[in-house]
């Protein structure tokens, strides 16, 4: 084994995953080749998390100055949409941000050098780039690091491909709000978007396969629904696209509940690893439908090669990727680490939020637990009294004889805020029992979490509205 501080390493890809690994190897002493074939950055700062929860905050402004629950004391006013003007305000934070956290930081270090092509694997220590330029490039390595990210999937349905659809990526980029949207999707880019689409005023229709959230406990699924109703979003369940076609501008879905029509059209359902140009099936690299299978060090099936984010077999999260990349960092350059994703909180940015970590009451039941569940409504949560929004609740799942916590799946106005109490929660392995008899702030929505506790043992519409 090379000394650390002589090991070269590639790295492909320049997300989230590509960006912890190459600092973390760097910081360890190691000389880091960074490989990016497009823009820098990935997914997330791009394309994903930065653009979207921008259109989604913008949408949620646009939706409290149309409705809210104090429209008979504060004045409420229809707001005109500016969606150029909006676009171009998201499209400058998600620059400022790509200069900031990943160019600036790749043109200032000394020990990462950025090569801008496509990387593609000649054996287990060759890459050879296409460069961008034109041309060719050799990089020998110690080791290698594949962030390489996923796309928005294609689904094999008659006529889509004819269509100009929009993908997550052409809607959150697109310049134009229609006045018609149909969505199909169930899961979370398809129910943030197609709620922040309608807040901006589009007249919206999602077509769920099943349900909503299908891997989502049951009463998950069925609040968001009700959420979406009760804003006039159109939701079809047992609903599947059989064709797609487009004339005159104009959309026309067929499907088992008959044909709809729309302006646009958004398909959300999944992603697709970008491994296909790697050429990893020549070194023997297992891969499921694309996604790279790594062991709990991220390493690959091929000795010396690893991998994080969502071009893998994780959970598709930036701060999995970031996480698994940092330590993939750490392994390559001679230490041991692990990737934990037994606590790894989860986070839908609908209105009413959805977070959840740990075991579903179905997911506890069938790894063999017994288990005691409660359901506490947000009507018994002080700080949704006081805001006048009591959509949604929160579920504590726990080992009856031991009362430890497994899991908390909340529906709730800033849900995705309070569930990193519940992950420190199942990290410290507690009882429900102590964490109701902790100390939480009082009107604030995490303290949610104690008074569903509390109801292991006692009845809390009995309380009075600060006991403890």
């Amino acid at each position: 084994m090379n000394d650390v501080k002589t090991r070269h390493i590639a790295v492909i890809g320049s997300g989230g995953a590509a960006m912890a690994a190459a600092l973390k190897a760097a910081e360890r002493g190691a000389r880091v080749t960074l490989i990016e074939r497009g823009t820098l950055g990935g997914t997330c700062v791009n394309t994903g998390c930065v653009p979207s929860k921008i259109l989604i905050r913008a949408a949620h402004i646009a939706h409290l100055r149309k409705v809210s629950p104090f429209d008979s004391s504060l004045s409420a006013q229809v707001p005109r949409v500016n969606r150029p003007a909006l676009l171009a305000q998201q499209q400058a934070r998600v620059e400022e941000l790509r200069d900031a956290k990943y160019a600036g930081i790749l043109r200032d270090h000394p020990a990462i050098t950025v090569v801008h092509g496509e990387a593609r694997f000649v054996d287990g220590r060759t890459l050879t780039v296409a460069l961008r330029e034109g041309g060719e490039q050799a990089v020998r390595f110690d080791r290698a690091f594949i962030g390489t990210g996923a796309r928005p999937a294609f689904p094999p349905l008659p006529g889509l491909a004819e269509t100009p659809y929009w993908t997550s990526t052409t809607a959150l980029a697109s310049d134009t709000l229609p006045e018609r949207l149909i969505v199909i999707g169930a899961s979370v880019v398809a129910l943030e978007l197609a709620q922040a689409f309608a807040r901006l005023g589009s007249r919206v229709t999602l077509l769920a396969r099943s349900r909503l959230l299908s891997g989502e406990d049951s009463a998950v699924g069925d609040a968001v629904e009700a959420a979406f109703r009760r804003e006039g979003i159109e939701v079809l369940k047992q609903t599947q696209a059989r064709r797609v076609d487009y004339f005159d501008n104009l959309f026309i879905v067929d499907t088992n509940a008959g044909k709809l029509r729309a302006d646009r059209l958004l398909v959300a359902t999944g992603r697709t690893p970008n491994t296909e140009a790697l050429n990893l099936a020549s070194l023997g690299m297992e891969t499921a439908r694309g996604a790279i299978r790594v062991d709990a060090h991220l390493q690959t099936t091929v000795p010396g090669l690893y991998a994080a984010g969502d071009c893998t077999d994780q959970p598709q999260f930036v701060y999995v990727a970031a996480a698994g990349g940092s330590r993939a960092g750490i392994n390559m350059t001679g230490g041991e680490a692990t990737l934990d994703l037994g606590t790894m909180p989860a986070v839908i940015f609908t209105d009413p939020q959805v977070a959840t970590v740990g075991l579903t009451e179905a997911e506890a039941l069938e790894q063999g637990f017994s288990v005691e569940s409660r359901v506490l409504d947000l009507e018994n949560v002080p700080r949704a009294l006081v805001n006048f929004d009591t959509q949604g609740f929160i579920k504590l799942v726990a080992e009856r004889d031991s009362g430890r916590l497994l899991g908390v799946q909340a529906v709730a106005g800033d849900a995705g805020e309070l569930i990193q109490s519940a992950v420190f929660a199942l990290r410290a392995r507690m009882t429900v029992q102590a964490i109701g008899d902790e100390l939480f702030p009082y009107l604030t929505m995490v303290e949610g979490l104690k008074l569903c506790a509390q109801t292991f043992t006692r009845d809390v519409t009995q309380l009075s509205c600060c006991a403890g």
